[in-house]
């Protein structure tokens, strides 16, 4: 018997509505797969369009870059094009059919500043369909480095510069090197050169000196002239003269340049006297008048800013002129009287009264906000009464009773002494540091003109030296540009004050110098990108280099690789970045030390890369 399906009133209806239900949600998902399958191509094809566009245009961004930093470096957005044949940067976005394409120069900060060397470049090629989006490339640029190039290699360039202890020689085309330093000389001085008698009955008490010309100054006595000027040949032996005298004064600190010569005086109204030289007869310039009533004791002079130490005090004053009463810049506080002032970079060293602290140091980059920063106690020693400061501004040597080397490697703090040496009956009142390694310590009492050596500083000792009887006031040395090198002493004997003494050449290299180039000028302010050096350094020798940048090519700030004038470049070779540096003129210097006389570091080429 077959059974026959029992239907249930009502369930056809049902199958339909579940047959309806499950169409109304795989129909919508499925078109809507086929609709994403097919805006997915779309999609990807922009993606590649625009991808390919973002190349082109990234392509051409670092073009215009390479071809002039000038014409890049302006910030906006652009498009690129092509026009004479080359890629160029036209102002606005452009629309490439469905793309919209841009790139974006913005500045670069480094440090907290803005770098004038780098930008930032951002790419972008963006699209609103089948869906809004975007393809961007984010660029750090720096400047081309082959936009202009200048050489330094020649003797004829390297004659331009100014020397000091240092020479220039051609061997291969143009080298630097250390100047002949007399190493074997200074220690037999004699007083076989003759003497030059300063005019009137005088004591002279302060001296300094460049190449060719050394300035003289009473003290002791107001019976001789304020200041004369010593002229020097370079013969063999030399011969000194008297180019002219100033009075009026009683001197009792002395600091001369080609032109002026400044004095430190006992007048209460012109504690600096400022005489110029290129008048005949010489005639008053200018002067400055530091508030009370004391007296200028020493007197230096660095760029358009004068030091002067008055009583327990150091003054700066204003020498962007020279003429008439010259403003007051800065004051700052010292331990006790200040008996001599030397500026070294932007520090100051101030040999004082104070026995426990015979040395300051004074942070004088601000020259209207000095502060005190550092300090020496020289343990034993008495009175300051000089400092001198080694070319490399790492040591000073500081007579107090006798004389005292310190390491003023770091200049803040208490500055450790690193060696002394006992002057066995004289008492100290200069010093003055010459080539070999060697210091030139004067004064009175015992034996008055002693030469140290100092290659070890722990155990200084002596090497020579001369009785004057008369006493010692003042010592300076030069070395000239041809070698020779020579001290000259102020004496007490009032016919015979100003004395030569030969120290060079000896044959053999001078234990540092320094080489400033002349200004690199053209014509228009420019920003030095990257600079590369080539030179020699044989054992036992250093070669380092600093470099400056200035607006106006007058005023210049010598600075090492981070900006600051207490770091250096090594010379070994390279390109090396000089950071943010725009000006118009450009100048380097540089550090030659050698612990071997019979060797020297050679420097034979700079190469500086800048863009207009």
């Amino acid at each position: 018997m077959a059974w026959l399906p029992k239907l249930t009133k009502g369930q056809s209806l049902v199958e339909l509505l579940v047959a309806m239900g499950l169409a109304a949600i795989l129909i919508p998902a499925f078109m809507a797969g086929v609709m994403a399958s097919r805006e997915g191509w779309a999609q990807q094809e922009q993606r590649l369009a625009g991808t390919a566009s973002l190349r082109e245009a990234v392509e051409a961004v670092r073009a215009v870059r390479n071809r002039g930093w000038t014409s890049f470096a302006v910030n906006g957005v652009y498009h690129p094009v092509v026009a004479a044949g080359n890629w160029q940067l036209a102002i606005g976005s452009e629309v490439l059919g469905d793309l919209t394409r841009s790139v974006v120069i913005s500045d670069y900060v480094r440090g907290g500043q803005v770098d004038p060397s780098t930008k930032n470049v951002v790419v972008t090629v963006s699209w609103s369909s089948p869906l809004a989006n975007s393809v961007a490339s984010a660029l750090v640029m720096t400047r081309y480095l082959d936009n202009l190039v200048y050489t330094e290699t020649t003797e004829a360039q390297f004659n331009a510069g100014v020397k000091s202890a240092t020479f220039v020689t051609n061997t291969a085309g143009g080298e630097v090197v250390l100047g002949a330093g007399g190493q074997g000389d200074w220690c037999n001085p004699n007083l076989s050169i003759a003497a030059l008698d300063l005019p009137k009955s005088g004591v002279a008490n302060a001296l300094t000196a460049i190449e060719g010309r050394a300035f003289a100054g009473t003290g002791e006595n107001a019976s001789g002239v304020s200041f004369a000027n010593v002229t020097i040949s370079n013969a063999n032996p030399p011969v000194a003269a008297i180019a002219g005298t100033f009075d009026g004064f009683k001197t009792n600190g002395v600091f001369g340049e080609a032109d002026y010569a400044y004095l430190a005086t006992d007048s209460n109204s012109k504690e600096i006297e400022i005489i110029n030289l290129t008048t005949n007869p010489y005639s008053e310039a200018g002067y400055f008048n530091a508030p009370g009533n004391g007296s200028g004791d020493s007197v230096w002079v660095a760029g358009n800013v004068g030091y002067m130490t008055d009583g327990a005090k150091l003054y700066t004053f204003d020498l962007s002129s020279k003429s008439g009463s010259r403003a007051q810049l800065g004051v700052v506080n010292l331990a006790d009287e200040g008996r001599r002032v030397v500026v070294s970079g932007t520090y100051a060293y101030v040999a004082t009264e104070d026995t426990s602290g015979q040395l300051q140091i004074v942070d004088v980059s601000n020259p209207a906000a000095m502060t005190v920063v550092g300090q020496a106690g020289l343990a034993g020693g008495g009175e300051a009464t000089d400092v001198y400061i080694n070319a490399s501004a790492s040591r000073a040597y500081v007579t107090a009773g006798k004389l005292f080397i310190v390491d003023i490697s770091t200049k803040t703090g208490s500055r450790p002494t690193v060696g002394s040496y006992n002057t066995s009956g004289m008492m100290p009142k200069g010093v003055i540091g010459v080539s070999g390694n060697k210091l030139i310590v004067v004064g009175s009492g015992g034996e008055e003109y002693q030469v140290v050596d100092v290659t070890t500083e722990g155990s200084p000792s002596r090497c020579g030296g001369l009785n004057v009887d008369t006493g010692v006031n003042g010592v300076a040395s030069v070395m000239e540009q041809d070698g020779d090198a020579y001290s000259y002493i102020i004496t007490g004997d009032a016919g015979a004050e100003f004395r030569t003494i030969a120290g060079g050449p000896g044959g053999r290299y001078s234990s540092s110098g320094t080489f400033e180039s002349a200004a690199l000028d053209p014509g228009y302010s420019t920003s030095y990108n990257r600079i590369s050096f080539t030179g020699a350094t044989p054992s036992e020798t250093t070669l380092t280099a600093q470099t400056a940048v200035s607006v106006d090519c007058q005023s210049y700030t010598f600075v090492g690789p981070d900006g600051t004038s207490g770091t250096f470049y090594s010379v070994t070779g390279g390109s090396l970045p000089l950071g943010y540096n725009t000006g118009r003129c450009f100048k380097y210097k540089l550090y030659l030390t050698t612990t071997d006389a019979g060797t020297t570091p050679v420097f034979y080429d700079l190469t500086v890369n800048y863009s207009p």
